[in-house]
């Protein structure tokens, strides 16, 4: 199903519908402040698995999530005063912040290390979806298997129509990954340079 919805001013029946789909095991594809994304309920196992399956995936490499605002991330992961201050200046955007994950972060969503990876981007569709679910939506980009972003919603349907069970129409979206930075121990390291100004921690 392709569902166009307002990137502005999210129309809540539909965020509802899709919420509804997500709490029932689904598989979403969702505008965010870089790409499309391909997602699913944090708290879901065997959702997370067929998007594993979907992206091919190596088990042992976590997909990022999205929390819908800085005060949800204390829940997921620890937040210093240090990772705080800087995220507040920089949420929401097109960041990915690595952090250590806390106990309500389910195992498979963690690293070796017990870090996750979490977003709140700047994008009110992905925002509405996570605050309306009330746990965070797993966030991997919906791409082709040579690694291709798709950039048009209706181009996504067609490509993953058996497999999601609904594609978000928000329009366009800029198409550059998020910029991903651990603030483990508070020492800032740029792991990926992306999209959003990351000068702050060079």
């Amino acid at each position: 199903m392709l569902l166009k919805i307002n990137p502005y001013n999210p129309q809540e029946r539909a965020i509802e519908r899709v919420v509804d789909i997500i709490q029932k095991g689904g598989i979403i594809a969702y505008p965010t402040d870089t790409v499309y994304g391909i997602g699913c309920d944090i708290m879901n196992k065997r959702a997370i698995e067929k998007i594993y399956s979907i992206k091919q995936r190596d088990k042992n490499k976590p997909f990022s999530f999205i929390c819908p605002d800085l005060k949800d991330i204390s829940k997921y992961a620890k937040v210093s005063n240090f990772a705080y201050r800087n995220m507040k200046r920089l949420l929401p955007g097109p960041y990915t912040f690595v952090l250590t994950g806390s106990k309500l972060v389910p195992k498979m969503m963690l690293t070796k290390r017990k870090t996750a990876g979490i977003r709140v981007p700047n994008n009110a569709i992905a925002l509405a979806l996570a605050s309306t679910l009330g746990h965070p939506i797993i966030s991997t980009s919906a791409t082709h298997p040579d690694g291709k972003v798709f950039e048009d919603p209706s181009l996504l349907h067609d490509y993953f129509i058996n497999i999601i069970d609904v594609v978000i129409d928000g329009g366009p979206v800029p198409g550059a990954p998020s910029s991903v930075v651990s603030l483990i121990d508070d020492i800032p390291e740029i792991i990926r340079h992306g999209a959003g100004d990351i000068d702050i921690f060079e």
